[in-house]
């Protein structure tokens, strides 16, 4: 295939499959950041402006935006949005957005009174501190109070909320994009405060509904009832503040609790074995807004949904069933949230925007320039011993953003708990994928020469950290990025774990030159893919590994002096071959998965597959959990660069 063909394939997939954004700017000076002052609207204020408020992201530029329309044809004009100052925004990275839905049933007057209510119960601060929106909704009808007309309303707004750079087609048949999920949505953080009326509305039409309530990470309700009829459709976080005990033991029942923990002020119960799955009675009588903070601070911010299931699968309606993250449930995962730069468990985040790689750059000028930084704080602050904590490169996929990806994908969690550093560069342009600009075609690939030298300024930097335990992941592009991270210097590394490969063109295949290093040393690596994954790594026609993957699994084995395999999936259905050992888990008590193993002559597993049924192409934070108890049985001798193993490492 000719050059400009071979460009021509790869675009065309690249499109197809979501990679690229449709843009030929590149990006130094990265934010990912609206770079927004705080306003306060009305809904239908917030629903006009929102084209002109995102068109200008990075990726959106050249693209066609729209209002969504779903909430053209919302009820009522008593429904208020105030957005924090310096929204997330541009590709993924307005996932990191929160957003607070408040249900209440007084009457506001005007702006100013419903902006003061808010101002009194806390929640402009809160948001402030967080960045995102509070969408402060009121009944429809005020003299009628919460009823069905509302239950719609709901639906359309979280439809809005929840399309991130969904696109579709206007009424004369154009393509555009809808832009309220990105200017003030979201889908991670969203989380949902009753007062009231609002708690009874809240109770009766949201919580009883599996898809309305399958996407909430928290709810906290002030007073309200439930009817008789009434269920909890699913599993959710709640605080009960003057609630009655019928509905505490609904929610109890829904969260499956059989534990419980309780002080003179509170009374949680829990799940045992899925604490995030608890409901928390208050004991003591406060104030809303102390009902506000206790719920936010020592429950909301703990608990995240992520959308990892088919498209329209258990959607409320048919309307706008099928479109990007309209899917239930998303799946409620730990969050370890950073507030003012620091988790509660004590993970630093700092952004480095800086000129020390500008010596290696691409044909277009781009180079690694941003890169972000989460570390334990005894690395912080240099208590820690010298080369005593791992390290890992994470690196973010295609069109998503650094720390969107390390908190999405559950390494921000497994840091905190594991005290682990972790660095993650940003990459968009420097090479990963073919340009949009003709002058530059595929650019040469800096990467495998870049993401070393970013680890080994970490190393000269922190000598808290241990060479001999360095590590590198990645998601999708990332893992394509892994693949170069590794074909500049494996030595670095004493484990790999490219996920879910997106570049279905072979981008991410290493350079001949890159094998040469294998003939001195070994590498351990997994590959990780799902049933409804991208055709780069998973054949979803034939319910098999792909042709690629196979290749790359062959190559590693060659790699680490191990006969490569002839695949038979007839024999051996999924990944084709016989493994050394294979582990079957339940994932987070939703998603089956299996890991095979491949050993060495020595019995060390040194290339598995791990493989997860029923999960689309998608961030899970359950993937950080699988890398880690894998990459943290290796360590790389640093005297002699030889892999040693230990499989009882915590």
């Amino acid at each position: 295939m000719k050059k400009k063909q071979i460009l021509t394939f790869a675009l065309t997939v690249a499109m197809t499959s979501g990679l690229l954004g449709g843009t030929n700017v590149y990006a130094l000076n990265y934010s990912g950041r609206q770079n927004n002052e705080a306003t306060f609207d009305t809904l239908q204020e917030a629903h006009a402006n929102s084209p002109e408020g995102v068109k200008d992201l990075e990726l959106n530029v050249g693209k066609s935006f729209i209002p969504h329309p779903a909430l053209d044809s919302y009820v009522g004009e008593n429904t208020y949005v105030y957005r924090s100052a310096n929204l997330y925004g541009g590709r993924a990275a307005a996932r990191l957005n929160t957003n607070l839905l408040v249900f209440s049933d007084q009457h506001f007057e005007d702006k100013d009174a419903a902006r003061t209510y808010l101002e009194e119960l806390g929640l402009i601060d809160i948001i402030d501190q967080a960045v995102g929106s509070v969408i402060l909704v009121t009944p429809s009808n005020p003299d009628a109070g919460f009823g069905a007309a509302d239950q719609q309303n709901y639906y359309k707004l979280q439809t809005a909320i929840c399309a991130m750079k969904q696109s579709g087609k206007d009424a004369e048949g154009n393509s555009v994009t809808y832009a309220d999920g990105e200017y003030y949505g979201g889908f991670g953080y969203i989380y949902a405060i009753g007062i009231d009326g609002g708690a009874t509305f809240l109770n009766n039409y949201v919580s009883s509904n599996f898809d309305f309530v399958s996407r909430l990470a928290g709810m906290l309700l002030v007073g309200g009832e439930m009817d008789e009829i009434r269920e909890v459709a699913a599993q959710v976080p709640v605080y009960l503040a003057n609630a009655s005990d019928g509905v505490a033991q609904k929610y109890e029942e829904a969260n499956e609790t059989d534990a419980y923990d309780i002080t003179a002020d509170a009374a949680c119960y829990f799940n045992q074995a899925f604490p995030l799955q608890k409901v928390v009675l208050a004991k003591t009588e406060k104030t809303t807004a102390e009902y506000i903070s206790d719920a936010y601070y020592n429950m909301f911010i703990k608990a995240m949904r992520i959308p990892v299931v088919k498209q329209g699968l258990y959607s409320a309606g048919t309307p706008w069933q099928g479109y990007s993250f309209d899917q239930a449930p998303y799946s409620l995962s730990a969050r370890n949230a950073v507030i003012d730069g620091v988790t509660a468990d004590g993970i630093y985040v700092d952004w480095h925007q800086e000129d020390r790689f500008s010596d290696i750059q691409s044909d277009n000028g781009e180079f690694l320039q941003t890169w972000v930084e989460f570390l334990p704080k005894e690395v912080k602050n240099h208590t820690a011993s010298d080369e005593s904590i791992p390290l890992i490169l994470a690196i973010h996929g295609t069109s998503d953003d650094p720390y969107q990806f390390v908190d999405e994908v559950g390494l921000l969690d497994v840091a905190g708990k594991e005290r682990i550093a972790i660095v993650s560069p940003e990459h968009q342009y420097i090479g990963t994928f073919p340009t949009l600009d003709p002058e530059f075609g595929w650019l040469d690939d800096i990467l495998p020469e870049a993401l070393p030298a970013l680890v080994k300024y970490m190393l000269e930097t922190y000598p808290e950290l241990d060479p001999s335990r360095v590590y590198v992941t990645g998601y999708s592009g990332g893992a394509g990025c892994t693949i170069r991270a590794i074909g500049g210097d494996a030595s670095l590394f004493a484990a790999a774990v490219p996920m879910s490969d997106g570049t279905p063109w072979g981008a991410c295949t290493p350079r001949e030159e890159d094998w040469a290093q294998y003939d001195q040393i070994d590498l351990p690596i997994m590959f990780t893919t799902s049933e409804f994954d991208l055709a780069g790594s998973f054949n979803q026609a034939e319910g098999r590994i792909s042709d690629d993957y196979q290749d790359m699994l062959n190559r590693f084995m060659l790699a680490n002096e191990m006969e490569p395999v002839t695949y038979d999936f007839e024999a051996n259905p999924v990944i084709g071959y016989e493994a050394d050992r294979t582990v079957n888990v339940l994932l987070n008590n939703e998603y089956r998965n299996t890991t095979w193993y491949r050993n060495n002559e020595e019995g060390v597993p040194m290339v598995a597959v791990h493989y997860t049924e029923g999960l689309i192409h998608a961030l899970y934070p359950e993937y950080a959990k699988l890398a880690w108890n894998f990459m943290k049985q290796y360590s790389r001798n640093q005297e002699t660069l030889a892999i040693e193993y230990n499989p009882y490492a915590k």
